[in-house]
């Protein structure tokens, strides 16, 4: 893009705005079940981006200068904290997502272990990707634990072994992402508060539901601060808070287990730097929008959302099993739907559940686990699970005509553009994923990071 030589007037650009944005998914309407979470609360959208547009140009760098915004941000770690079996101890920081609060409790962990030369992260093989790059950006070497294939969790015993000297954390999650399985946390944080090792929960993805699945009935297992042993939990409002992006909180039992997670620097003319998170500005916005919105739902709406989700989650895993040829990965026990087949191709049925409008997210094998579709169920897919699964079959049916995808005979090793033009990708996406997915599902991990990453490079070139 090049800039117009004289500014376009507000409403031409607004137009451009919407131009370009209705090629995107649709984020509202209980038929996306990845990346959004909508909890089909009207006017939630209007109120978040008033508060957001309040607070845009507040500059989180200096909370001397803005205190609203530490007002704000230490009453969203509150209302986390307390949600989480926090005591009157536990501190915390609110963070851009999921990732950047996994990587800071990494990084505290590598730094408060002090005399440790080649620190180490324990983690199950179900852990969320996150770990995985905050080992490679920090320099900490990954441990990864194998799960159960039936039960999808790591052994406490298996966690145990992987523990060594220069173990500085442990990392379990409630629930997994991909399968929404709830690990051992209570037998995990004990082998690793034995070894003396800081144990960290991710619940990113199930932190603000689990609690309220509880009150709602749910066996919902110790995952929480009042497990001992846990040292720091993290939790993303922008998931099931239902807060605009990008709003996560990363929380530390006691202040000494997060002071290794600040970053000062005073040795240069100008202002000493001192930031908790990685980002040194950041908006106010995001902050302001979430506590809006934490504020103006209050606990008996997330409740009754909760209550709405656990309703679809029922319905939609009961549609799952009603269909032949499908199963459940898992029983549900969070907000996750993960199902498989052998009878017929999983990418090919995830292309006609998209063309009859639910877009899902295919997952690859990986190890003795199969591939899958995986389900983010939230509170606005609730009025539409009825429609699923009837279209569900009939997706199925289709499927189980189309039969299995071919592999298309291309060589791996040829240039990216004719590699992406033998997949279909001349002019955009293709219309249809599945060879795309097959090919990937069929490449090794190493080959795939590959393909994604030229892939990826491909479209993120200037507009000129």
């Amino acid at each position: 893009m090049s800039l117009p030589k004289d500014g376009l007037p507000a409403e031409q650009v607004l137009e451009e705005i919407r131009a370009l944005r209705a090629a995107d998914r649709p984020t509202h309407g209980g038929r996306l079940f990845a990346y959004v979470y909508d909890p089909g609360l009207d006017g939630l959208d209007d109120l978040a981006m008033a508060a957001y547009a309040l607070s845009a140009h507040v500059n989180g760098l200096d909370p001397t200068a803005f205190p609203s915004l530490l007002a704000m941000e230490n009453s969203l770690v509150g209302a986390a904290a307390q949600l989480l079996g926090g005591g009157p101890d536990v501190v915390g920081n609110v963070t851009s997502g999921g990732t950047e609060s996994l990587m800071l409790a990494v990084k505290a962990a590598r730094d408060g272990a002090r005399g440790v030369e080649r620190p180490r992260l324990v983690v199950p093989v179900t852990g969320h990707a996150a770990f995985a790059k905050a080992a490679q950006y920090l320099g900490v070497a990954l441990d990864l634990v194998p799960v159960s294939p039936s039960t999808l969790r790591p052994a406490a015993a298996d966690i145990a072994a992987a523990i060594g000297p220069d173990t500085v954390l442990v990392a379990c999650s409630a629930p997994s992402y991909a399968h929404g399985v709830v690990d051992p946390v209570a037998e995990i944080a004990a082998v690793s508060a034995a070894a003396g090792v800081r144990c960290h929960v991710d619940a990113c993805f199930g932190g603000w539901t689990l609690p309220y699945l509880r009150r709602l009935g749910v066996e919902v297992p110790p995952f929480d601060f009042a497990v001992p042993g846990v040292t720091s939990i993290s939790v993303d409002l922008h998931k099931y808070a239902y807060t605009p992006k990008g709003v996560s909180v990363l929380l530390h039992r006691d202040a000494e287990l997060r002071r290794p997670q600040y970053f000062a620097y005073a040795g240069w003319p100008g202002y000493s730097m001192v930031n908790p998170v990685i980002s040194s500005t950041r908006s106010g916005g995001p902050i302001a929008a979430a506590y809006a919105v934490l504020r103006h739902i209050g606990d008996s709406g997330y409740l009754a959302l909760a209550s709405r989700t656990l309703a679809a989650v029922r319905e939609l895993a009961a549609a799952v099993s009603a269909v032949d040829g499908l199963r459940l990965i898992a029983p549900p026990e969070s907000t996750v739907v993960c199902f498989t087949t052998d009878a017929f191709d999983i990418f090919v049925l995830a292309d006609e559940l998209a063309a009859r409008g639910w877009h899902t997210q295919p997952q690859f094998a990986y190890g003795e686990l199969p591939p899958s579709i995986h389900l983010s169920v939230t509170a606005s897919v609730a009025p539409r699970v009825a429609e699923f699964g009837p279209d569900l079959a009939a997706a199925a049916d289709a499927a189980r005509a189309a039969g299995p995808v071919a592999l298309p005979e291309i060589s791996l090793d040829r240039p990216l553009p004719e590699l992406l033009g033998a997949l279909g990708f001349d002019s955009g996406l293709p219309e249809r994923m599945a060879p795309v997915n097959a090919l990937l599902n069929a490449a090794p991990p190493h080959m795939r990071e590959a393909l994604l990453v030229d892939f990826l490079g491909h479209l993120q070139r200037p507009a000129l």
